[in-house]
């Protein structure tokens, strides 16, 4: 069995899933910043992933089905759970903010559940995918300083509760080809050196 990570694309996402845990407990610690900064490197795992995985030669089928299964657990993570983590720690463990943090999760989950049991019509996904939820986290973050430091938790409640409403909803959004993925990387690298700087001026 551990011999799937050895699959280049399995290894990645492995790499994706070590990456948002290492993030959750950066979050729990109070390193909210620096948090986010890690996390978006899972988002670039899971975006590697795929590529590595179409372009790897005489993939074994359990191979492949091992790791789809594992892409969607490492996408729960970062995406459904590690969010809520922060909203949870920004809030300081208010009712509302684990209620948002536990509505986020089941949005995710079934958003994924119902992806592997479906898959994607054409160049259009149905819902929202769940990798749109760190980018939207980070730019939160980054905001938040700039207007008022007390508003991070309820701003981050209130986009993860749109984002969670999008995923289980019935909105057609264009798989991400091309050009889009330097965006992604562009993105998630600088905004990861921001968070970061930000962190160790603190």
């Amino acid at each position: 069995m551990i011999s799937q990570f050895a699959d280049p694309a399995n290894a990645i996402t492995a790499s994706g899933l070590a990456i948002s845990i290492m993030a959750i407990n950066l979050a729990v610690f109070g390193h909210l910043d620096l948090a986010v900064a890690v996390a978006l490197w899972s988002l670039l795992a899971d975006h590697l992933d795929g590529v590595v995985a179409t372009r790897t030669q005489n993939r074994a089928a359990l191979t492949g089905h091992v790791g789809k299964s594992l892409d969607s657990l490492a996408d729960l993570v970062s995406a459904g759970v590690f969010p809520g983590v922060l909203i949870a720690k920004a809030s300081n463990g208010a009712p509302w903010g684990i209620a948002t943090a536990v509505v986020l999760a089941l949005a995710s989950a079934l958003r994924l559940s119902h992806f592997n049991s479906v898959g994607h019509e054409g160049r259009y996904f149905i819902g929202l995918p769940t990798t749109y939820a760190l980018p939207v986290t980070a730019a939160v973050v980054l905001i938040s300083p700039l207007v008022d430091p007390s508003w991070l938790g309820p701003a981050l409640a209130l986009s993860m509760l749109i984002v969670a409403a999008l995923h289980v909803s019935s909105l057609r959004v264009p798989a991400t080809r091309g050009a889009m993925y330097a965006v992604v990387v562009i993105y998630c690298i600088l905004a990861s050196w921001l968070l970061t700087a930000r962190e160790l001026q603190m």
